[in-house]
């Protein structure tokens, strides 16, 4: 019959922690990042390398983007748009806090300024405002099917507990319970080498004893 192998919790543990840190450490430090972003600097959009994400909470670029989805855009200079990109920008027609992502129709100079003309792909009319050069956000790359709604979870209270302090607390935990493990192994090994030192100690005394018996029966014939 074979002999069932016994798993290592040790080993179980380690594989888990490292599961954990792979996952949990980048997420935790894009949130930290973004979120310590939006609160340094609130006129502006919170990137990590040049890149912005960015929730889409309509359906004015379908098919190519729909609401739900997470974007990716990357900075960029006014003058590098060209026509038919889609760009993300400040919403000049909105509370100056909104973020648009539509297709640029028309490159506009007025007295040596740039401006676009801009439409969602699912809109039937053009954007009322031109959008000037210093409302551009970026220029759209890709998109992430479904994440934004996860993202926005994320950006509440429940989502912060989940996404920052429960990562922090697991990878917490998953320290103390190994650091116990490790220390219980070890106390179970010096108490195994005491407890096998003690034996011999008591064979070395046993065959002693044995010796003098025999010296001392000698001495007596």
């Amino acid at each position: 019959m074979a002999k069932t192998k016994k798993v290592d919790p040790q080993k179980v543990l380690t594989i888990v922690g490292i599961v954990l840190c792979v996952i949990l450490i980048p997420i935790l430090l894009i949130n930290v990042t973004l979120i310590v972003k939006s609160y340094v600097n609130e006129d502006e959009v919170p990137s990590i390398g040049g890149r912005l994400p960015l929730i889409v909470l309509t359906d004015s670029m379908l098919p190519e983007i729909s609401s739900g989805d997470l974007i990716i855009c990357k900075e960029i200079d006014a003058a590098d748009v060209k026509v038919d990109d889609v760009i993300s920008f400040f919403d000049p027609a909105g509370n100056g806090t909104s973020v648009v992502t539509h297709r640029v129709l028309e490159i506009v100079e007025e007295d040596g300024k740039i401006l676009f003309r801009t439409k969602g792909d699912n809109n039937n009319t053009e954007d009322k405002e031109l959008v000037p050069a210093e409302n551009l956000v970026g220029i759209y790359q890709f998109r992430i099917a479904g994440v934004g709604h996860v993202a926005m979870f994320m950006q509440s209270t429940a989502g912060l507990i989940v996404c920052v302090v429960l990562p922090i607390v697991l990878l917490v935990g998953y320290d103390v319970i190994r650091r116990r493990i490790y220390e219980k192994n070890n106390k179970q090994d010096t108490d195994a080498l005491l407890a096998e030192l003690e034996a011999l100690r008591a064979m070395q005394n046993a065959e002693g004893k044995t010796q003098k018996a025999t010296t001392d029966e000698t001495k007596s014939d």
